[in-house]
């Protein structure tokens, strides 16, 4: 292997995206595949550059001063980033100007300009930011605040939300042409900025505890909800109880109830792919490609309804869910782990621009479990999309009903009582609310981010239906008498989460697809130095996590119906509180290497992560 001409620890300089100008830079590390060197800048950034965008400090002091009008030297002095002159100034505008050459003709008088501004990639970037913390060049600091708010606009238009620095600034070499005309520029331009091809490489950065921790939890998640299930059917489901007693194998399958998942899963299949409802458009890819999607979730699960509606009137027993959750729950199992091994095999002939950079480990167990492929898909069915929102999704509210009419049953009932219908009421209301905003999904981390395999698969079909319905499960066995007042501040609390969670992911959903939007000009952003803006307005200046927060707040009106008498029906809370606490750390490591001191500065003013006051 050729040695590399810097070394992991070098200080050197390298070149700020979208400019000509130079930073003190540490090199982190060498991609033998894309060939690219990570460093990262004093405030923080990393970024991944070419070679030739990164020089030695002694080459740059040592570039002769001269105030010659020659071409040569009129480069040499643009491209020492300690420059104090108004030249300097117009540099740090590059990425400014960038975005001028793609929108308009430019005036005569800054062709000599543009001309040397055939840079790479040309991706409106900020490189403002970089000069704020790195530069004492006055003549910058007033350029940033004059071009600033113009270039974030640029950039939300023309940085894909979803691109990330792999691709982002994978630099090219800058043009020595200096015969190029206006008009060839501007074509040039329009090249540079098309996508470019997707390499593919190992994740840095293993999430659940890496390779030990994808096998501890290929092993804990079907444990939990086979512990859950035969927890809470003791007569006291105290945890002074634990473990309790294993079943006879042979309980654990019944033919009729995996003939009864299939059948559940080809109906929704069925209204999937009917040509009904609005064919959404996701977000752009590391390709620049959008994929779209058939998004008729509403429609799915108003014909679920009726056709329950029906069933129960012919005289269908749904109590049948009830006496054989144990086996339903095994045989969606059963499901899920061979969905996964398909996905896994298909995954390993994927072009390599459509592996999640997050499952790109090169070890089994880990890209089987985390998954391997971003999007998969037989023609236009969206394998991840459909059992994200689907199955799982529905058959939660199919459950519950059926435990509804159980209780009824069992407890010599005309109704269900207040504690089943509210916990009934609420959890239908919040996926009948995330069906209708089915296309809100779209920009969130598991469809843009994460890979379709085990986890994804398995949260979907099994640990959604089978654990998310614990509250009901519990009210069948262990009734819980509420008052009218009680009943009252219940649906309050509720009322007041669903508030928050609706109108946080509303505004997120909408700055996301849009932040050029005029109805959303009244925002407060953050810019970063990667193109994107950080939201600081309405309850995302509030907490950092308003969404979390609403849903923790839905979580605890969910578990109050059942009593304070065992902790099992507060599960879904306690474990709410761990998942969305560690998806704040992560989030939080993710955002400080993404964006620097503009995460920093995002910190000092939404001070708070979830909870005002408290967390």
């Amino acid at each position: 292997m050729p040695s590399l001409k810097y070394q992991k620890g070098d200080m050197v300089m390298g070149r700020w995206p979208g400019s000509s100008l130079y930073y003190e830079v540490k090199v982190l590390g060498f991609d033998l595949e894309s060939h690219l060197y990570t460093v990262i800048y004093k405030d923080g950034t990393e970024l991944e550059l070419k070679e030739q965008d990164i020089r030695n400090p002694y080459r740059l002091q040592q570039r002769p001063r001269s105030r010659s009008r020659s071409p040569g030297r009129r480069r040499s002095r643009s491209r020492s980033p300690a420059r104090t002159t108004r030249r300097s100034s117009s540099r740090t505008a590059a990425a400014d100007a960038t975005v001028a050459v793609t929108e308009s003709t430019p005036p005569s008088s800054r062709d000599s300009k543009l001309k040397e501004m055939v840079e790479i990639r040309l991706s409106p970037l900020q490189p403002t930011m970089a000069a704020e913390s790195n530069s004492n060049n006055k003549h910058e600091h007033k350029e940033k605040s004059n071009t600033a708010n113009k270039v974030n606009e640029a950039e939300a238009k023309t940085e894909p939300e979803t691109e990330k620095n792999l691709n982002r600034y994978n630099l090219r070499r800058r043009k020595n042409d200096r015969e190029t005309k206006p008009q060839q520029l501007l074509e040039n331009t329009k090249v540079a900025t098309a996508p470019a091809a997707t390499v593919s490489r190992l994740s840095t950065q293993l999430d659940f505890g890496g390779k030990i921790g994808a096998y501890f939890w290929l092993l804990f998640l079907p444990s939990w909800v086979l512990f859950v299930i035969l927890q809470v059917n003791l007569e006291d489901p105290s945890l002074v109880n634990f473990p309790p007693p294993v079943p006879p194998l042979e309980t654990f399958w019944d033919a009729q109830a995996l003939g009864f998942v299939v059948l559940w899963i080809l109906f929704q299949v069925l209204l999937y792919i009917l040509p009904v409802g609005k064919l959404s458009e996701g977000m752009p890819l590391r390709s620049g490609e959008r994929l779209k999607y058939r998004t008729n979730g509403f429609f799915a699960i108003a014909m679920s309804a009726a056709v329950v509606a029906a069933a129960v009137h012919q005289g269908i027993d749904l109590t049948y869910i009830h006496s054989h959750f144990l086996q339903i729950a095994v045989a969606t199992f059963l499901i899920s782990v061979l969905l996964s091994v398909y996905l896994y095999i298909r995954s390993r002939y994927a072009p390599p621009d459509q592996h999640a950079l997050g499952g790109s480990s090169g070890n089994v167990i880990y890209d089987f479990f985390k998954g391997h492929e971003l999007n998969p898909r037989i023609k236009n069915f969206d394998l991840k999309f459909f059992c994200e929102m689907r199955p799982g999704l529905i058959g939660w509210c199919l459950i519950n009903f059926a435990f509804a009419l159980t209780e009824m049953q069992q407890q010599g009932l005309a109704t269900p009582s207040y504690a089943m219908i509210l916990v009934n009421a609420f959890q239908l209301i919040y996926v009948v609310d995330g069906l209708w905003n089915e296309e809100a999904i779209l920009t969130t981390m598991d469809l843009m981010h994460d890979g379709f395999g085990f986890m994804l698969a398995f949260g979907d079909l099994v640990w959604v239906p089978f654990t998310y319905t614990l509250q009901a499960y519990y009210l069948v066995s262990h009734p819980n008498e509420l008052s009218l007042p009680a009943v009252a501040a219940i649906v309050l609390l509720k009322l007041i989460g669903f508030y928050i969670f609706r109108k946080s992911n509303s505004e997120k959903n909408a700055f996301r697809r849009n932040p050029t939007d005029p109805q959303l000009s009244y925002l407060r952003t953050i810019p970063t130095a990667t193109g994107k803006s950080l939201l600081v307005s309405g309850w995302w200046g509030v907490v950092r996590h308003p969404n979390y927060l609403g849903d923790l707040i839905m979580a605890l009106a969910w578990s109050i119906p059942c009593g304070f008498r065992h902790l099992l029906p507060w599960y879904y809370m306690i474990y709410f509180i761990i998942l969305l606490v560690h998806r704040d750390s992560r989030d939080m490591s993710d955002c400080r290497r993404k964006y620097g001191s503009a995460w920093d500065e995002y910190c000092r003013t939404v001070r708070y992560r979830i909870i005002p006051r408290v967390y």
